[in-house]
């Protein structure tokens, strides 16, 4: 009869709905995401979003539940922080010199929000509530590993949403090839045809990397290692995203490698919104 064939319609849309954590990132990325979030709630799913209780874009929504928990920083405290750093994207200057900026950056940065990530997993309130939801997934974005301890801990699924992760650790927690012969590296302003010259260039200016990222993530994977009660570093943790979500396309970015599970999803950076002339 037509309503039996109504009510298991019914069930059906609820088969197909789930309930996803959410443990976003500060930012532009936050805008980006927050439309993703907007299309899940309305295709039926259960979205709920951890967030610090100071920020700069993350605020409550109909759209989803948010679960905050209290930071040891204030807010003039976090946008002097952004200020400093969106001024610091826009200065010139020799190569040394804006890898020494950005290191002084990144490690202010990185204070607040390893700040933000202690507080989040030492909140024993809040990660029972999260043990006791019984998730289906967590959506991060893994610039910042917070996500990924969080859904190891609560031995859930992944998916990552990002464009990419400084030092390119997603290459290396997918073990997908990066080669500076053919990937161009940020600052060098080269394309993906590089003369011999040009590829020793691509090399050198990678190394740095390396240091800004002891720097950043370091000091996750000792919160991680404290946490989950066992030894593990940063590219363990992101070695168990079931999918990566990628904002870029091959019309904006050089053609790189990829990965199976590294799926382009084109330039979704911020909500869509009609520009003036």
């Amino acid at each position: 009869s037509p309503p039996a064939v109504l009510l298991l319609l019914s069930l059906l849309g609820l088969a197909a709905a789930g309930k996803l954590l959410v443990v976003p990132v500060d930012g532009s990325h936050w805008l980006s995401m927050q439309e993703l979030l907007d299309m899940l709630q309305q295709k039926g799913h259960e979205v709920v979003v951890v967030a610090p209780e100071v920020s700069l874009h993350i605020k409550p929504s109909k759209n989803f539940v948010m679960k905050m928990y209290p930071v040891p920083f204030t807010q003039e405290e976090l946008d002097k922080v952004f200020k400093g750093s969106v001024m610091d994207l826009f200065k010139g200057g020799p190569f040394l010199e804006r890898v020494i900026r950005q290191y002084q950056q990144a490690k202010k940065t990185s204070a607040l929000f390893l700040a933000t990530c202690t507080h989040l997993i030492h909140n024993k309130e809040l990660i029972r509530y999260l043990e006791e939801s019984k998730f289906d997934a967590v959506l991060t974005d893994p610039i910042l590993p917070c996500g990924a301890i969080l859904a190891e801990y609560l031995s859930l699924p992944s998916v990552y949403f990002l464009q990419q992760i400084p030092c390119g650790l997603e290459y290396q927690a997918t073990q997908c090839p990066n080669p500076p012969s053919y990937v161009p590296r940020v600052f060098t302003d080269l394309t993906d045809r590089m003369t011999f010259l040009q590829r020793v260039k691509n090399m050198l200016y990678d190394i740095p990397n390396f240091f800004l990222c002891n720097v950043v993530f370091q000091p996750y994977a000792e919160l991680a290692s404290e946490f989950l009660q066992r030894e593990v570093t940063v590219p363990d943790l992101l070695r168990q995203a079931s999918i990566w979500l990628m904002k870029l396309d091959f019309v904006l970015h050089f053609p790189k490698p990829l990965m199976p599970n590294m799926v382009l999803i084109s330039g979704v950076n911020c909500a869509y919104k009609k520009l003036s002339q």
